[in-house]
């Protein structure tokens, strides 16, 4: 990517963020504890030390609004992802996935919806895993009524029992492969504006990572949503 164009967008994050007093994009949110637990679907081995070994894994999930639209409109919904310790004591492994649609046309573009159940989230981008290119996915399970996307249904929703979530990869053999269960808990003492650290480049794991597709304007926005929100609101972190 061009050094001009990369400089525009840390710019214009930096800017946005520093309107909204909070990240540039999906500037509120529901911060909650989770459980991540590693699957073997029986597929075969991924490659990948992590998804080969199954286990569970302390997370924490915001489920956001990316452009936080007021109320109940349909806006871009995030579910952000960090699993503690993927990689070894302190390496954490961070996913970001947005609303998309189910099909092979749709699966990698950003989808508006008001309900948080009701389709895919995805990575948009692929990943490489184990040294092939797919694309991740969460899928809702929809065993319980729609559930608005704002933060105060959310809560509400969440008092009434976890929302589980299969994530999965695409394989050129199949449709999809499951690769994990998420489970999202309680939600946590976290201001709407405020966030975890989400960063896919600094947070991933030996073998699983995203591709290098956009990498350079994906870094720009995050350094620039950074710094407009840290200008306005002290040492807080963000997710873009």
């Amino acid at each position: 990517m061009g050094e001009r164009l990369v400089g525009a967008v840390e710019a214009g994050f930096r800017r946005l963020a520093r309107l909204r007093h909070a990240p540039a994009l999906h500037p509120t949110g529901l911060t909650c504890t989770a459980e991540l637990e590693v699957v073997d679907d029986g597929g075969g081995r991924w490659g990948v030390p992590w998804l080969d070994t199954p286990g569970r894994y302390a997370a924490t999930v915001r489920l956001s609004r990316a452009a936080g639209l007021p109320g109940r409109l349909p806006d871009g919904l995030g579910l952000a992802v960090r699993v503690e310790d993927a990689a070894g004591p302190g390496r954490p492994l961070d996913l970001l996935l947005t609303s998309s649609g189910r099909g092979r046309a749709v699966r990698r573009l950003p989808l508006p919806r008001a309900d948080a159940l009701g389709g895919p989230y995805s990575t948009l981008l692929k990943y490489r895993v184990g040294g092939h290119h797919r694309l991740l996915a969460a899928f809702p399970r929809q065993d319980r009524a729609p559930v608005h996307g704002d933060p105060a249904s959310l809560r509400d929703a969440l008092a009434a029992g976890p929302l589980v979530l299969d994530l999965c990869a695409g394989s050129a053999g199949r449709t999809w492969r499951a690769f994990a269960v998420l489970t999202v808990g309680a939600p946590l003492p976290v201001p709407r504006e405020e966030s975890v650290d989400f960063d896919v480049y600094a947070h991933s794991v030996p073998g699983f990572g995203p591709g290098s597709a956009l990498a350079a304007v994906r870094r720009a926005a995050y350094r620039g949503s950074r710094a407009g929100r840290h200008r306005t609101r002290g040492r807080n972190h963000d997710r873009v």
